[in-house]
């Protein structure tokens, strides 16, 4: 069976000038961490998926779990076009991180 590994990089950008935006705000990125993307940037996730259909289950997650206001927005690219990042400032964090090294497909 062949995968192709595709990486969902997540962009936000939400209000938090009230109770209720900061609140819907922490929702959304509570949701985001327990349902396994990793935060690259501030409001910026990204996450590994092994192939398309994957990627379609998950924006149904995302569309199911959005915020009420702001911006959400999904970009999809390989795993071999998300390795090829160059860094202009800064450097890759070497925290744990998802990779097909690491994964089990039962």
């Amino acid at each position: 069976m062949s995968y192709r590994y595709m990486r969902m990089i997540l962009f936000f950008d939400l209000p938090t000038q009230t109770y209720l935006d900061r609140k819907e705000y922490t929702l959304f990125r509570k949701f985001l961490i327990n349902d396994g993307f990793i935060m690259m940037q501030e409001s910026v996730y990204c996450k590994l998926a092994l192939n398309n259909s994957i990627v379609k289950a998950e924006r149904t997650r995302l569309e199911a779990h959005k915020p009420p206001k702001g911006d959400v927005e999904l970009l999809v690219i390989t795993e071999k076009q998300f390795s090829q990042i160059d860094y202009i400032v800064g450097k890759k964090k070497n925290e744990t991180e998802d990779s097909e090294n690491r994964l089990i497909v039962l």
